[in-house]
């Protein structure tokens, strides 16, 4: 079994790809996924949020939701919206974010290999998430939203993305957010043999963004296998939905931190307890890091830099010295006393997207006490966790720019 192959993919008839092309389901509440698809009848939300089309308040994973999105994807196929090409092919995806701009490819990616560790992960997943990715792409019968992939960059594939993506796209789409996605259709048969094994020379892939949808795409796959006596291992089941780029082309943004409150400290002696792990100085514009162990805290409308004692850095442990863990084990944990920011309500995290201005209104608001920017985690520190077969901290890491849902499917033959 190949780590990635080739496949029919389901994507949107000529012309109607700005018609279809949606954010990620996860990226938006119902109330927003509402009013991005009102006067847009072929919008892929449709299908990622098919809870849009029934009564406010419907439990988004109940048994109808499903069904309605499987009856809006029949539709959009009926009605020539989406149309399926006729021969495995693979699909360059281009973003382009104002001055960045990254190549990858989209395949499908071997759900053998993800169990195997070849496509290696670096965080936990959610059984509730995880569970409700399952049951859309059984009810589907297809995987719709990719998993984000990264490969070490190598210069044959790399070039051959860059060759193979001079032409005019099939697929061109600005965004709402202004990200710009192009699409190239790859259906040379030697051009793909050609990519297949040069990405069977790769050692290993890893999960950028997507951990439920390929943990998902896995259970799926053990659950249809077992329910398969003819099972050959060549089934569209033993794949996963991707898009892999190269590592060096990747963009991480910031994942803040702000809490609601001081854990019973008053500023003066919050500020000396912090005082006794970093270097603490007064700042007239707020601080965005620019290097590893250096923080930016906003607090009682006043901005403060704080650096990490350097003999606080472990050097032999690729999560403890990762940002994320020393503001954690530094800061949060002792002081704040939050020891499972995944369960403790009292913390919340800022994605980079919105700035330090968004983290100054949440402190001005009233409704959190302290704010924390970080320096944003690097790709070759996610690779290295993951070698390691270790997890990162929850919120570690902001992807941008965002794949787009509708663009192309994976459909479970």
């Amino acid at each position: 079994m190949s780590l990635i192959r080739a496949f029919p993919g389901l994507r949107p008839a000529e012309g109607r790809a700005a018609d279809v092309a949606a954010p990620p389901y996860d990226v938006m509440n119902e109330a927003e996924a509402r009013e991005m698809a009102q006067g847009r009848p072929w919008s892929f939300l449709h299908i990622s949020r098919p809870e849009i089309d029934l009564p406010e308040g419907a439990d988004p994973y109940a048994p109808q939701v499903y069904a309605k999105a499987a009856e809006n994807l029949h539709k959009m196929q009926q009605d020539g919206i989406l149309v399926r090409d006729a021969k495995p092919c693979y699909y360059v995806y281009r973003l382009t974010m104002g001055s960045h701009t990254q190549t990858g490819l989209v395949a499908a990616a071997s759900v053998d290999a993800y169990d195997n560790n070849r496509i290696k992960k670096h965080e936990f997943t959610r059984p509730a998430k995880e569970d409700d990715r399952v049951r859309q792409i059984d009810v589907l019968n297809a995987q719709t939203g990719p998993v984000f992939l990264v490969y070490p960059s190598t210069a044959a594939v790399d070039t051959l993305l860059s060759q193979a993506s001079q032409s005019r796209p099939n697929m061109d789409v600005t965004a709402g957010d202004g990200v710009r996605h192009r699409i190239w259709i790859l259906d040379d048969d030697t051009l793909v043999a050609r990519l297949t094994r040069e990405f069977e020379s790769m050692g290993a892939l890893y999960v950028a963004d997507g951990h439920h949808r390929s943990a998902a795409g896995s259970r799926v796959g053990a659950s249809r296998k077992a329910a398969n006596p003819d099972h050959t291992g060549e089934e569209s089941y033993n794949y996963f939905l991707s898009v892999i780029f190269p590592h060096n082309q990747m963009q991480i943004l910031d994942y803040n931190r702000v809490v609601k409150d001081l854990n019973g400290l008053d500023t003066a002696a919050f500020l000396v307890r912090v005082k006794e792990s970093f270097l603490v100085e007064s700042s007239q514009q707020p601080v965005k890091p620019g290097e590893t162990a250096e923080f930016g805290m906003y607090l009682d409308r006043r901005w403060y830099r704080l650096r990490l004692d350097p003999a606080r850095i472990p050097s032999d442990d690729p999560v403890a010295r990762l940002d994320v863990s020393l503001l954690a084990d530094n800061l949060i944990e002792p002081i704040l006393g939050i020891s499972d920011p995944r369960r403790d309500g009292r913390i919340d995290f800022v994605g980079g997207i919105r700035g330090l201005s968004g983290l100054q209104q949440r402190v001005d608001s009233g409704e959190m006490a302290v704010a924390f920017s970080l320096f944003p985690t690097a790709m070759e520190d996610l690779m290295a966790v993951a070698d390691a077969g270790e997890v990162m901290p929850p919120k570690s890491t902001w992807f941008e720019p965002k794949l787009a849902d509708g663009l192309v499917s994976h459909v479970l033959d």
